[in-house]
């Protein structure tokens, strides 16, 4: 129903930004909570912001709070992530996805295919 594709990955030095964006296809037109995953080499993948459909609930992993801000721009069917004060920490390849509550996007069926981001310390 909704295909997801990651960009806005790269290399970046610690305390660097970057910003991650996810675009829909497909329908929609349907509401979904919107969620960021990550997952580092032979580690799981982790939980690590969610944005309701209207953008009126967030919620981050402790460890990313502060410094990662989610949000979306339904009008051009894309939600993004913000990520400021990088840490060698948070290299691994992110993942959007979609789901009908911020509690279920894990369950979803719609994920992207990911798009690595590096920090170097």
């Amino acid at each position: 129903q909704v295909q997801l594709v990651e960009s806005g990955g790269g290399l970046v030095q610690a305390g660097g930004s970057l910003r991650l964006s996810c675009a829909a296809s497909g329908r929609t037109s349907s509401s979904y909570a919107m969620g960021w995953f990550r997952q580092a080499p032979g580690k799981e993948r982790d939980f690590v912001a969610a944005i309701s459909w209207r953008g009126g609930t967030t919620d981050y992993a402790n460890s990313v709070k502060g410094r990662f801000t989610i949000s979306r721009d339904n009008a051009k069917n894309t939600v993004y992530l913000q990520m400021n004060s990088l840490e060698p920490e948070d290299t691994a390849v992110y993942y959007c996805a979609a789901g009908s509550s911020i509690a279920t996007i894990r369950q979803s069926p719609y994920w992207g295919q990911g798009t690595q981001v590096t920090v170097s310390s």
